[in-house]
């Protein structure tokens, strides 16, 4: 095959590549390619680059092929944007003097074979987190954690050998925590009215719903339905809100959105960076799919990945300020009722399942 039939060739798979995750559809492989715009975008400049570089574009049938790539590269560049560092944060940097409301939050899905809990003791004494999220976690990671887990009086454990295994644990208080699960009897997921140091209080959700593979789930059905019974929560929620995890699913793709919307929820990371956590044992296939979301109430401090952990995902640590009176400078546009609806549309849709 010539060099251009090759571009030809990629071009139309590009292409293919950029509209199937436009269907509405929850089947895996076509929730996939949620993930792939990242990817997707450097590979297609790098065609129209090749293609200018290499050929002549005089014929009618270049003008379109040409023009095809770079509305697909444009298409791409557009859901990704946001995540540049460009400092348009959705959730502002931190204002105010009073730091009783700071807080800090690590979170890390450990891997649940991974045996080396070592590295992610000693990042943690780095960082030295108000609250520990930890995900894929059984007995054995409990128990091998409990050296550093034993500073923080206050805890949720749900330890799981499934690989949906969860730990929380906090240095400020959890009132009324509740281990739930809110879709599948082995999912389980953390929620609890949080108290910070000031004595004000905030609702603090910790998911990990189950990806769209078909070693795990052979549709998104379950994962966006969760997702989507925490936004609602969200929005019903009388006090601020931070939802984090490790969510299997990327921030640019349609069931994100819905979540961020129904839920009143704004994305710590837009205007930071990618900050890709997963997979961290590879360097091109990378995406993120740990996230911290929260209401307008929050600034954000500090946000940053940890370091390796023997782990497919990087650790994220984040360091929140809550402060109400800066609220209405970022607070996000109401759902409408045809997102709130097709939220609950898609909790139904689980429950037919």
């Amino acid at each position: 095959m010539t060099l251009k039939g090759f571009l030809q060739v990629f071009g139309i798979i590009a292409v293919v590549m950029t509209l199937v995750p436009l269907i509405a559809a929850d089947y895996w492989w076509i929730r996939i390619f949620d993930y792939l715009h990242i990817q997707l975008s450097l590979l297609t400049l790098t065609a129209i680059a090749a293609y200018f570089i290499r050929f002549e574009v005089k014929r009618i049938e270049d003008y379109i092929f040409m023009g095809v790539l770079i509305a697909c590269f444009t298409f791409q560049v557009v859901k990704i944007y946001p995540y540049f560092p460009h400092k348009n944060y959705e959730v502002g940097q931190v204002s105010s003097e009073n730091t009783s409301n700071k807080f800090s939050l690590y979170s890390a899905n450990v891997l649940q074979e991974n045996e080396n809990p070592d590295l992610i003791i000693a990042d943690i004494k780095k960082q030295n987190p108000d609250i520990l999220l930890f995900t894929e976690t059984n007995n054995r990671w409990k128990n091998d954690l409990s050296k550093i887990t034993a500073s923080y009086p206050y805890k949720v454990e749900a330890p799981l050998d499934n690989t949906y295994g969860m730990l929380l644990y906090s240095k400020l208080a959890l009132k009324n925590p509740q281990l739930r699960y809110l879709v599948d009897d082995s999912i389980p997921s953390i929620h609890s009215v949080l108290e910070l140091r000031s004595g004000k209080e905030i609702m603090f959700h910790a998911i990990h719903p189950t990806p769209p593979m078909p070693q795990h789930n052979p549709s998104s059905t379950d994962r966006d339905a969760e997702m989507m019974k925490v936004a609602l929560m969200a929005r019903d929620s009388k006090l601020p809100v931070v939802v984090a995890g490790d969510f299997n699913d990327v921030a640019w793709s349609s069931t994100t959105a819905l979540f961020q919307k129904v839920g009143g929820l704004l994305n710590t990371r837009i205007g930071r960076g990618f900050y890709n956590t997963f997979d961290a044992n590879s360097f091109w296939m990378r995406w993120s799919l740990d996230h911290v979301f929260v209401t307008e109430e929050f600034r954000v401090a500090d946000f940053k990945l940890g370091s390796k952990i023997d782990s497919d995902h990087l650790p994220l640590y984040i360091e929140l300020n809550l402060e109400p009176e800066k609220a209405a400078a970022q607070k996000p546009k109401p759902a409408t009722k045809e997102e709130i609806k097709s939220a609950r549309n898609q909790v139904e849709k689980s429950k037919e399942k």
